[in-house]
């Protein structure tokens, strides 16, 4: 079996679901998730400079990330496991700013997600996962921020009740301490 690369676009501004290709034979499995040429006839202008891999444990929330500085556009698969991917609109003069969207991604499932720069991003790990990063830009420790997980005004919907509910999600005390949207909002406009 093949499985050709497939983009889809999601409904926020900028943002694919990709399927990966995929051939499979009687001896497993092969599985291309970046090729340039492929990527820029699709109209992504992509190029990566830096990749990178998170192992998680069942209930951890990594929060809504996003560097203020240097920006990373990324590429964002999970490779085992399952996680409930957030993405979020962070560009105040697109269409669909304040606006996210959720996907399910499985390490069983060839999908990726395309996640342009301007965007926050974050999961709920499912079941014990690792996920892989395939960035544009490289990371830019200075220019690190996000946006609290559960902040009332983007009201993203996490699935906690498929770890147990809230008292066994597992966050950083960096993620605690993130900022709100409305500060992120007051902040992002002032310097416009």
């Amino acid at each position: 079996m093949i499985q050709k690369f497939n983009f889809k676009k999601c409904s926020l501004e900028g943002a694919y679901v990709i399927d990966t290709f995929y051939a499979t034979d009687e001896r497993g499995g092969f599985i291309k998730d970046y090729n340039i040429d492929t990527f820029k006839e699709n109209g992504l202008d992509y190029e990566l400079k830096e990749v990178f891999y998170t192992v998680s444990k069942k209930g951890v929330i990594r929060a809504n990330h996003f560097q203020l500085i240097k920006q990373q556009p990324k590429l964002v698969r999970c490779i085992s496991g399952h996680v409930y991917d957030v993405i979020t609109d962070l560009r105040p003069d697109s269409p669909t700013y304040k606006k996210w969207e959720g996907f399910d991604l499985y390490g069983d499932k060839p999908m990726e997600l395309f996640i342009p720069e301007g965007f926050g991003h974050g999961y709920l790990v499912l079941e014990d996962s690792v996920v892989s990063y395939k960035c544009g830009e490289v990371f830019y420790g200075e220019g690190d921020s996000g946006i609290k997980w559960d902040d009332p005004d983007l009201g993203i919907e996490w699935p906690t009740e498929l770890i147990g509910g809230r008292e066994n999600m597992i966050i950083s005390e960096k993620d605690l301490n993130l900022m709100s949207f409305k500060e992120y909002d007051k902040l992002i406009r002032g310097s416009l």
